[in-house]
């Protein structure tokens, strides 16, 4: 069987986008970060790593490819991320009822944080 091992990010600032993505999800690096290129993963062990890559890239708008993340408090880990240095993205066709809130880490790449609590 096949799985997903990691989900890689390329970044311009790895240490920036190391301190947010670790505090955001509660990843740690597998092993001390390289000069361009660090793999994290999740503290406990359950979920497919997150590799930064240093490598000079232009955000996509919109997005190829974007995480989607699981949350059981939305409202409270939105304005978490939001503190850590993500910011909101406004889109116009997102629906008045989505389930979802967009959000861009500090370099742009955008997620989502998607409501779980009623599922």
């Amino acid at each position: 069987m096949i799985s997903i091992g990691s989900i890689v990010i390329r970044v311009e600032d790895l240490q920036r986008q190391l301190d947010f993505w670790t505090s955001a999800l509660d990843y740690v690096p597998r092993r001390p970060p390289e000069e361009d290129f660090v793999v994290l993963e999740p503290r406990d062990g359950a979920g497919p790593n997150l590799s930064l890559d240093r490598v000079p890239s232009k955000v996509q708008v919109p997005p190829r490819i974007h995480l989607d993340l699981y949350s059981e408090q939305q409202a409270r880990d939105v304005d978490r991320l939001l503190q850590l240095g993500a910011s909101r993205v406004e889109w116009n066709n997102r629906p008045a009822d989505a389930d979802y809130v967009i959000l861009a880490d500090p370099e742009g790449n955008r997620f989502c944080v998607v409501d779980t609590a009623g599922r």
